[in-house]
C-alpha cells in the first residue's frame, strides 16, 4: 500500500498550527487505537463542548479522523470515535525522528477498527483508563502514575498472558500496581477464570506478585465469575478483586478508583482502588514497571 507523503512545507503548516495539547490528544489516540470524544475531554478539556469545537478542527486538519458505530434503535446516536489521521500520523513521526512508514500506521488499519468485533472491549479498556485519569485530573490526592495499553502489555508478557492492562494508581498515600481484565459478557466463564493459570506463571516467573482486577458487566456475571475463581487453586498466590459496572450511577461517580472492588475471599466491604493495597498488605516493592525499566 503506498503511503502518503508530507512535505516539509506541509509538516511546517501543521506545526504552527498544532498546540501542545493537541500532540498529547495524537499521540493518545495512536496509543490507544481508538478514543471517544468523552474519554478525550476526560483527558485533556473541562467540557464537553471545548472537546468538540476542538476536535473538529484537528479532524479538518486530517491528523484525527472519525466514525460513529451503530446503535441499537432507541439508544441515540453514539459519541464520535477518534483515531488518528494520516496527517496526524506524519506529525507523530517526525516527532519521533522516524520516517512515516517506521511509525507502523496505515489508515485502513487505523479505520478499520470500526467494524471490529473488538471495538467495545477496547473502548471499555480505555474509559478505565481515561476514568482514572479524570479522576486524578480533579484532586490533588491521586494519581495514575503508570498506564500500559494491550499492545504493550502483550509485547512485553504475551507468551504467558495477554491483560487487557497494567496501572500503578496512588491514591491518598497507598499505591496499587495491578493488570486488569475487562470483562463484556462474549466469554465463557470458565475460559475468563481459566486466565489465572498464565497470570500465575507469570509471578512464578518474575517472583512480581500483581493484584488482578476483574471489571465486570454485570452483578450476575460477577458473582458467577468469583465462584469459578474461588475454585482455582492458585488464587492464594495471585491477589484478586472483582467490580460490577451494572449500577452505571454509582460506578460512574468516583470510576474505578471508587468503593467498587471486592477482593476474593470476602463478602464486604467494598474498597477504594487504592485500599486494596492496604487489604494486601504482604506484597513486595518490586513492580512490573520497575523490573522492565531495569
Amino acid at each position: 500500500m503506498t503511503q502518503p507523503r508530507f512535505t516539509p512545507a506541509v509538516l511546517a503548516s501543521l506545526a504552527v498550527r498544532l498546540t501542545p495539547r493537541d500532540r498529547a490528544i495524537l499521540r493518545a489516540v495512536w496509543e490507544h487505537r481508538v478514543l471517544t470524544s468523552p474519554q478525550i475531554t476526560q483527558l485533556f478539556f473541562d467540557t464537553d463542548t471545548a472537546t468538540r469545537k476542538r476536535l473538529l478542527i484537528l479532524h479538518h486538519m486530517g491528523v484525527l479522523e472519525r466514525f460513529r458505530p451503530n446503535q441499537p434503535i432507541g439508544t441515540g446516536a453514539a459519541p464520535y470515535h477518534y483515531v488518528l489521521g494520516a496527517a496526524g500520523a506524519a506529525v507523530l513521526a517526525s516527532e519521533d525522528g522516524i520516517e512515516f512508514a517506521a511509525l507502523g500506521y496505515r489508515r485502513d488499519r487505523a479505520l478499520g477498527i470500526a467494524h471490529n468485533q473488538r471495538l467495545t472491549h477496547t473502548i471499555g479498556v480505555n474509559g478505565f483508563y481515561t476514568s482514572l485519569s479524570a479522576f486524578a485530573r480533579r484532586r490533588d490526592n491521586a494519581v495514575l502514575t503508570t498506564w500500559w495499553t494491550e499492545q504493550r502489555c502483550a509485547a512485553l508478557w504475551g507468551e504467558t498472558t495477554r491483560p487487557d492492562g497494567y496501572g500503578r494508581w496512588t491514591e491518598d498515600g497507598h499505591s496499587l500496581d495491578f493488570f486488569l481484565e475487562y470483562d463484556t459478557g462474549t466469554e465463557p466463564l470458565d475460559r475468563v477464570a481459566a486466565k489465572l493459570d498464565g497470570y500465575t506463571l507469570l509471578a512464578q516467573a518474575s517472583t512480581i506478585i500483581t493484584p488482578l482486577l476483574f471489571s465486570v458487566h454485570s452483578d450476575r456475571r460477577e458473582a458467577n465469575l468469583r465462584t469459578r475463581l474461588q475454585a482455582c487453586a492458585t488464587t492464594d498466590i495471585i491477589p484478586i478483586a472483582t467490580t460490577s459496572r451494572s449500577d452505571l450511577v454509582a460506578y460512574t461517580a468516583d470510576g474505578p478508583a471508587g468503593e467498587r472492588w471486592l477482593p476474593l475471599g470476602t463478602t464486604s466491604p467494598r474498597l477504594r482502588l487504592a485500599r486494596l493495597a492496604q487489604h494486601w498488605p504482604h506484597l513486595g516493592q518490586r513492580t512490573p514497571a520497575e523490573e522492565d525499566a531495569g
